[in-house]
């Protein structure tokens, strides 16, 4: 995440509460954000290599929300003041600990699992043909996998719910249901 130096750590940081529309009202510490679950903004970008196959990894178990689940996007808290291209190309790069990406906007919708969690989720694409080191804070283990596999795991795997949804209207937005 964008931080100041010395980095303060990830539930400090900053980002911005917005309203049912999208509209920023404030920033507050993710901490906050988090505690009083204010509806903030994510970015999720789906990377495939250029023979198709979808990077998918599972979560470190430190991680705030989902921990140790599988996600077939990287992405995350969008920064105070940050657009969600300029957090996809971050968070994108960060998590695979590459330079240089470029993600393509797909869609935005709004998450909510009815009860406590709850943001605007802007879904990118972005291909990738070189190797990656992924940050070890946030990626525990990963691999590429073909669409079908993917699908198989989304049956069998723990996934986390915010990226199952966004998958769920990738495949809806691509075949135009």
């Amino acid at each position: 995440m964008t931080t100041p130096s010395p980095d303060p750590g990830p539930l400090d940081e900053l980002v911005d509460v917005v309203d049912e529309h999208d509209r920023v009202l404030r920033t507050a510490p993710r901490s906050e954000v988090y505690r009083d679950n204010l509806l903030h903004r994510c970015v999720f970008v789906l990377v495939r290599d250029p023979q198709g196959r979808i990077f998918t990894h599972r979560r470190t178990d430190t991680k705030a929300f989902a921990p140790g689940a599988h996600d077939c996007f990287v992405g995350g808290v969008v920064g105070a003041g940050e657009s969600y291209l300029d957090a996809a190309v971050r968070e994108a790069e960060e998590e695979l600990g590459v330079t240089g990406i470029r993600t393509r906007p797909l869609f935005r919708f709004r998450y909510t699992d009815g009860e406590r969690f709850s943001w605007w989720s802007d879904v990118h694409e972005a291909e990738w043909d070189g190797p990656v080191d992924p940050q070890a804070e946030e990626v525990a283990w990963y691999t590429w996998l073909t669409e079908d596999e993917l699908n198989d795991r989304l049956t069998t795997w723990e996934f986390v719910p915010d990226g199952r949804e966004a998958w769920r209207r990738y495949l809806e937005q691509r075949t135009g249901r």
